[in-house]
């Protein structure tokens, strides 16, 4: 039913959804690319919900406190601590990494780029995450022109992230984000 409610959201809106992950894909890094809006967690939530995927996503640990956490907890947020590291708190990394550890399901969705602004370098922590959990990336992606969410590629990292990154910033160049003079990729500008 609640599948049927998802669909019927997109329909109404006039968004289609394309692909889906691999059916051997149990855990995955799932990129939320180009992100330059507030829209793209709504629309990639409800497609990912759609395509029958338990998707999880990161936020500020700050959006989980009340009003906003009663709504963002049943979605999936999972808050981080953007703050300074210290010796009491693990890095990003190593939290995310012991979630995949623990879990034999998971998908997070994660924003490379870290904002919805134009960046000139892409978070890497994504990729470290998929790396030492040892979990493909796939690549999800918005759209807008074509209103199409959508999965693309799935990513096994390789160690070589400048190699890695370069093949999945080539992908997402040729997604028509929301607002394209905030998206980019850095070794394209």
């Amino acid at each position: 039913m609640l599948r049927f409610i998802f669909w019927l959201i997109y329909k109404f809106n006039g968004w289609g959804i394309k692909g889906q992950l691999p059916p051997d894909v149990k855990k995955c890094v799932m990129l939320a690319s180009p992100h330059t809006s507030n829209y793209d967690l709504v629309y990639a939530i409800v497609g990912l919900k759609y395509l029958g995927v338990k998707v999880r996503f990161t936020i500020k640990k700050e959006w989980l406190s009340f009003p906003f956490g009663l709504f963002m907890k049943p979605l999936g947020a999972i808050g981080i601590d953007r703050g300074p590291k210290t010796k009491d708190r693990k890095s990003m990394v190593d939290a995310m990494t012991e979630l995949y550890n623990d879990r034999d399901e998971l998908t997070v969705l994660v924003t490379p780029e870290g904002t919805r602004k134009k960046v000139k370098k892409w978070k890497s922590g994504f990729y470290y995450v998929a790396l030492n959990a040892k979990v493909p990336i796939a690549l999800g992606y918005l759209d807008y022109k074509n209103k199409i969410a959508g999965i693309g590629p799935v990513i096994y990292p390789s160690g070589d992230f400048e190699k890695d990154l370069r093949v999945i910033q080539e992908f997402y160049t040729t997604i028509p984000s929301k607002f394209p003079e905030k998206f980019g990729v850095p070794w394209k500008d």
